[in-house]
């Protein structure tokens, strides 16, 4: 069992820059990528990023040149770097851990609100 927790959401302006950081206990060796996710109202979830233990990284096209995914591997930590940001990418974001038999964790989720 792997518990996540998130931090570093809040309100920013178009144009600027938040970070996210991803903290996860318990059993933490299980864990083989890790990433973000985010679910608009009325949207479903849709990935944003994720990275590999060995540091492999996938984006969403929309976040492509403006987020920026990265992993701590001491720390067990993951963070996500944005930038640029629009009123599109406001957003609940979830912390999201799968382990090496695909089992999914969960964080409990952190709002990023952008206005325009």
């Amino acid at each position: 069992q792997v518990q996540l927790v998130e931090s570093g959401g809040g309100l920013v302006q178009a144009g600027g820059s938040l970070r996210l950081s991803c903290a996860p206990s318990g059993n933490i060796f299980s864990i083989s990528v890790m990433g973000w996710y985010r679910q608009a109202p009325g949207m479903q979830r849709e990935l944003v990023a994720r990275i590999t233990r060995g540091g492999s990284t996938n984006y969403a096209d929309s976040v492509k040149g403006r987020f920026t995914i990265s992993r701590d591997n001491a720390k067990n930590s993951v963070y996500l770097q944005m930038s640029s940001l629009k009123p599109e990418d406001t957003a609940v974001y979830y912390c999201n851990a799968q382990d090496y038999n695909s089992r999914h964790s969960w964080g409990q989720g952190t709002q990023v609100t952008v206005s325009s």
